[in-house]
């Protein structure tokens, strides 16, 4: 069994940072790709950053030049360094991974972690 554990959510005010992580553990083989996507109210689960196991990464638009994301493959943990918050921000923070193994392609997913940035 698969877990993810998200940290790092909460409020804060506009211009302000946070830091995500998120912990994958338990029997995952073959991770592709490691990501966030956020869930505004009212909206659809979109991709906010991901990196992939060979160290690609990808933005959304809407963050690029404010997030970054990284991970530590020794510890199948991914994290998202959010600077510059704005209120258009405050979402769900969801943490992804992405398997291909014995020919099957998996997506995991976390709970979600709130980050709401107040303007």
């Amino acid at each position: 069994q698969v877990q993810l554990v998200e940290s790092g959510g909460g409020l804060v005010q506009a211009g302000g940072s946070l830091r995500l992580s998120c912990a994958a553990s338990g029997s995952i083989f073959g991770i592709s790709s490691m990501g966030w996507y956020h869930q505004a109210p009212g909206k659809q689960r979109e991709l906010v950053a991901d990196i992939t196991s060979g160290g690609s990464k990808n933005y959304a638009d809407s963050v690029k030049g404010r997030f970054t994301i990284s991970r530590d493959g020794a510890k199948n943990t991914v994290y998202l360094q959010m600077n510059s918050l704005q209120p258009e921000d405050t979402a769900v923070y969801y943490c992804n991974v992405r398997t291909f193994w014995g020919g099957r392609l998996m997506d995991y997913w976390g709970k979600g972690t709130l980050v709401t940035v107040s303007s």
